[in-house]
């Protein structure tokens, strides 16, 4: 498996839809067991070092720096993998009562990226507990493709994802614990695919699983096609989905639907 810079016609991707606890310990020794094989990327969901636990919860207390354990951890496993990983935690900010919610990619690429649009929607308050991260688009280059990360309830910001596709962006990475209820898994599946055709980009989301979440971890492709996904899932049964990414595509579908071309805005 290569991960120079130059492009590379396939990237292998896999999403390990998976419920974190509220023991870290245990979910950092949950990578090594749930990371696969042969993979170019894997992927954890939002929050995996340490669950959100009940409604308003304060989880300042197991956050950590990012050099810290599950950091570290994650650098571990994707170094044993051989390629990168990309898993949720909460960083320390300035605030020691309002940790951000970041992403780590560790491996063959680096990058954190800390969510920018925090959950205060649906009846949660996440801003009450977490602090947003700057507006500063993360892309990073991973096997040869322009990977950009966002988190969650980012997805329901188009201009985000637009942001990263600006900045080269050629599959986007969505780590999420999408909350279940009333029309969530149709939201989640409508947007998903929607970021992937406005924007004729890969887009792979990963969600936890039910019962509190919402799984249906998909990959979709530049016109909107379902490469892969998962049903809802249940906690005690971690699923991995695994897909293709193929730049023949990638580039059809930028020919097909000139779009990106085509803005006057």
């Amino acid at each position: 498996m290569s991960h120079a810079d130059e492009p590379s016609d396939s990237l292998r991707l896999a999403l390990v839809q998976a419920a974190s606890g509220l023991d870290p310990a245990a979910n950092r020794s949950a990578l090594d067991r749930l990371a696969p094989e042969g993979q170019d990327l894997v992927v954890f969901p939002e929050a995996f070092a340490r669950d959100f636990g009940e409604v308003g919860s304060d989880v300042s207390d197991d956050a950590e720096d990012l050099g810290g354990p599950f950091a570290t951890e994650v650098a571990r496993v994707a170094a044993a993998r051989g390629g990168a990983v990309v898993a949720g935690m909460f960083e320390r900010s300035d605030d020691p009562a309002r940790p951000y919610n970041t992403l780590v990619m560790r491996g063959s690429a680096e990058a954190s990226y800390r969510k920018v649009h925090l959950y205060d929607s649906f009846g949660h308050r996440e801003s009450d507990r977490l602090t947003a991260g700057p507006v500063a688009p993360t892309v990073v280059d991973v096997a040869g493709w322009r990977v950009g990360l966002m988190t969650c309830y980012d997805l329901r910001f188009p201009e985000l994802t637009r942001r990263l596709v600006d900045e080269g962006a050629e599959l986007v990475v969505v780590p999420a614990a999408w909350v279940a209820g009333p029309r969530k898994v149709h939201h989640w599946r409508t947007l998903v695919t929607a970021r992937a055709i406005e924007n004729t980009v890969y887009v792979a989301a990963v969600g936890q699983p039910a019962p509190r979440y919402t799984g249906h971890s998909m990959v979709v492709d530049p016109l909107g096609d379902v490469v892969a996904e998962a049903d809802a899932g249940d906690a005690a049964e971690p699923v991995v989905v695994t897909a293709e990414i193929d730049r023949a595509v990638l580039d059809a579908a930028r020919r097909t639907n000139p779009s990106l071309a085509n803005r006057r805005l």
